[in-house]
């Protein structure tokens, strides 16, 4: 089978097409044929060695496909059903792969694999964010940083989905108008505005309950500085590098602020919990709240959310 593979850390330079050997599945596993797979910013933190990864290995966390065949015990799933996963193992950039069946989902009829493969992480992502993390109601004021990114755009829909007043920041002129698309109520370009002045001004100089912030060191300080008295900042990747150490009596000095720093793994680390986050996500994209524009750009090569061969 053909196979994108790795065995050292670095840019885009490192990775190699190559023949290897089709793996088999072992007991609670399934093999499963992929026809989409999602390619994600995290995908690029193992490949330049911030997260670590064995080498040499495949790079790739999420796909979608057809299970091809089962190993010993499994009762998830049949040969010929329609799957997903999203949380590994490492090796999804190849025509086969496997996965443990408690880290798989089946997909319902109406979910293709290209809107699987390019929503399922970064949709869990956006629902961990807003229905574990902090708990977005009707009437909230809420900060999105990257909102024209991968699980910006998610964010950002079911935000206003769940009635709240979405305040989104973007990297350039051009994606203004996605944001704005995706229902964002206000805009801020972070290359050239003032974060956490334009923040205090369109919220009458209270600032947000909650910041969503995969930035992480190039917004860090607007961040904590756009947030109302108790607000919580909600760190959650590394996109522009790691946030600098803090000193736990900034929170207090800044309106004794809540963070927390989470991660999807625990939010779906059982079958129980992974189906419980698929079956919220599925709904609000059956629904129509959130469509994933990365998935309808998949064939032109646009957001760099996933590749199809469906």
């Amino acid at each position: 089978m053909k196979a994108i593979r790795f065995e050292q850390t670095g840019g885009a330079e490192v990775l190699q097409f190559e023949e290897i050997a089709a793996p088999a599945p072992g007991a609670r596993e399934v093999l499963v044929r992929l026809h989409a797979i999602g390619v994600n910013f995290i995908d690029t933190y193992y490949r330049g060695g911030l997260y670590p990864a064995p080498m040499p290995g495949g790079l790739g966390l999420e796909g979608a496909g057809i299970v091809e065949a089962i190993g010993e015990g499994v009762t998830r799933f049949a040969v010929g059903d329609r799957i997903a996963f999203c949380q590994g193992p490492l090796g999804a950039y190849a025509d086969l792969h496997v996965v443990k069946e408690t880290r798989a989902v089946k997909l319902p009829a109406g979910v293709s694999f290209d809107i699987a493969a390019a929503s399922m992480l970064k949709g869990a992502t956006a629902r961990y964010l807003l229905r574990k993390t902090f708990r977005v109601e009707r009437g909230h004021n809420v900060l999105i940083h990257a909102a024209a990114g991968g699980v910006g755009q998610i964010a950002t829909q079911w935000a206003k989905h769940l009635g709240a007043r979405v305040i989104a920041t973007v990297g350039s002129n051009a994606k203004v108008e996605i944001a704005k698309a995706l229902g964002a109520d206000d805009v801020i370009v972070s290359s050239r505005e003032d974060i956490a002045a334009r923040v205090r001004a369109l919220t009458d100089g209270v600032g947000v309950d909650v910041v969503y912030d995969g930035v992480g060191k190039d917004t860090w300080d607007a961040s904590l500085d756009s947030l109302r008295k108790f607000g919580m900042m909600v760190s959650y990747g590394n996109a522009s590098g790691p946030v600098p150490p803090i000193a736990p009596l900034v929170l207090a000095r800044k309106g004794a602020l809540y963070l927390t720093r989470p991660g999807l793994e625990p939010h779906i680390d059982t079958a129980e919990t992974l189906d419980e986050t698929a079956a919220d996500l599925f709904d609000v994209i059956a629904s129509g709240a959130v469509k994933n524009r990365c998935a309808k750009a998949l064939r032109a090569g646009g957001c760099g959310a996933g590749a199809s061969r469906s």
